[in-house]
C-alpha cells in the first residue's frame, strides 16, 4: 500500500464514522507524509435542517489550525473521500495545503477543477496539486449505501445521487 492509499484508508474510517451516525459519508485527514495531523468527518447533514458548513475538510482544517498555523503547509496533503466542494477548496487554498488527494469525484459540486488564474488574486497565487481517484471504489460504496437508504434525504434525487447510484 502506498502512502496516499494509507492515508485515504484513514479518511475512509472517518467517512465510516459519519455514515454510522447517519451523516453524509465524507471523511478527511490532513497528513505530513508520516503522521495524521488533523481529521474530520461530515456533520450536520442529517435531520430536518441540514447545514452546509460542517464539512469534513472544514472541521479538519479547524483542528489543524487549533494546534497553531503549520510552518510548511505546502508540505501537507489533505485526503478526502469526496472531491472538495468550492467552499472547502477555497479553505484548503487559504490554509496553504500543498496537495489535495480525493477518492470520489463530486460531479455536482466539486471545486478542484477551478482554474486558479480565473479566481481573485488571493487564490491565484496558491499552488496545489490535485490527485483524484485514490481508493475511489471504496468511497463510492459508502455513497451508494447512503443514497440507497430511504431515510437519508440529504441530496436525495440530486445529480450526485443519480450519478452515484448509476455507477457499477
Amino acid at each position: 500500500m502506498n502512502t496516499d492509499e494509507y492515508f485515504m484508508e484513514m479518511a475512509l474510517a472517518q467517512a465510516k464514522m459519519a455514515f454510522s451516525a447517519g451523516e453524509f459519508p465524507v471523511g478527511c485527514v490532513i497528513a505530513d507524509g508520516r503522521l495524521v495531523l488533523a481529521q474530520g468527518s461530515r456533520r450536520g447533514s442529517a435531520g430536518q435542517h441540514p447545514n452546509e458548513i460542517d464539512h469534513a475538510e472544514i472541521l479538519a482544517i479547524r483542528q489543524l489550525f487549533d494546534k497553531g498555523r503549520p510552518s510548511n503547509g505546502a508540505a501537507l496533503s489533505i485526503y478526502c473521500t469526496m472531491e472538495p466542494c468550492l467552499m472547502c477548496f477555497a479553505a484548503i487554498l487559504l490554509a496553504g495545503i500543498g496537495r489535495i488527494v480525493y477518492a470520489y469525484e463530486d460531479v455536482m459540486g466539486g471545486g478542484t477543477g477551478c482554474r486558479l488564474d480565473a479566481l481573485p488574486k488571493l487564490y491565484q497565487e496558491s499552488r496545489v496539486a490535485v490527485v483524484p481517484h485514490i481508493l475511489r471504489r471504496q468511497s463510492l460504496m459508502f455513497f451508494q449505501a447512503f443514497f440507497s437508504k430511504p431515510e437519508n434525504s440529504y441530496w436525495k434525487d440530486s445529480l450526485l445521487c443519480q450519478y452515484t447510484l448509476a455507477q457499477e
